[in-house]
């Protein structure tokens, strides 16, 4: 008898080990300190898709932005958008390779395909706000903040994790298979 995981991985490459991504990660990161003299981050570069978009159908209003408009008629002219394209790419690029690209909603047997895109659509659009109003995100403050060791960024880990635990609570039984 086949497992999920079986499946998953029938006709595809094994997983990279996580020890070496993660070395990988953090030489990453030290390269972007050295060569930028800024760390990672994701949420920058979305937000400054956006800006652009938001250019292409009204630049004065744009640009007229108390939030967009501090970025000028150039939002895209900025490291992390090429870092999130770079991301994109990269993961894409992995994903062909190792023969792991599919088309498919990931779901417990419990729970509808519809309901599993409008929880995942309500929980991005909660944490892109949450990460503009925090003025970064999860990756920015979890890699960057906890390789410079700052106290907040340490305290945030904890408290994502705490919370992670906490809310799976809530959404298990749709995941009992």
């Amino acid at each position: 008898m086949q497992t999920n995981t079986d499946k998953a991985t029938m006709g595809s490459q094994p997983y990279s080990n996580p020890y070496l991504a993660g070395v990988l990660l953090g030489l990453v990161l030290l390269a972007s300190f050295v060569i930028l003299g800024a760390g990672l981050g994701a949420s920058g570069g979305i937000a400054r898709i956006g800006a652009s978009v938001s250019m292409c159908l009204s630049a004065p209003h744009t640009l007229g932005s108390e939030y967009f408009g501090k970025w000028g008629a150039s939002p895209l002219n900025y490291y992390l958008v090429f870092m999130f394209a770079g991301t994109f790419l990269g993961a894409l690029f992995s994903a062909l390779l190792a023969h792991r690209v599919r088309i498919q909603v990931e779901r417990g047997a419990a729970s509808s395909v519809s309901r599993r895109l409008g929880y995942t659509l309500a929980g991005g659009v909660i944490v892109g706000f949450a990460s503009r109003l925090a003025q970064g995100c999860t990756s920015g403050q979890a890699l960057s903040g906890g390789a410079l060791l700052l106290t907040g960024s340490l305290v945030f880990m904890l408290c994502l994790f705490a919370s992670g635990y906490a809310t799976a609570w809530f959404v298990r039984r749709q995941w009992h298979d």
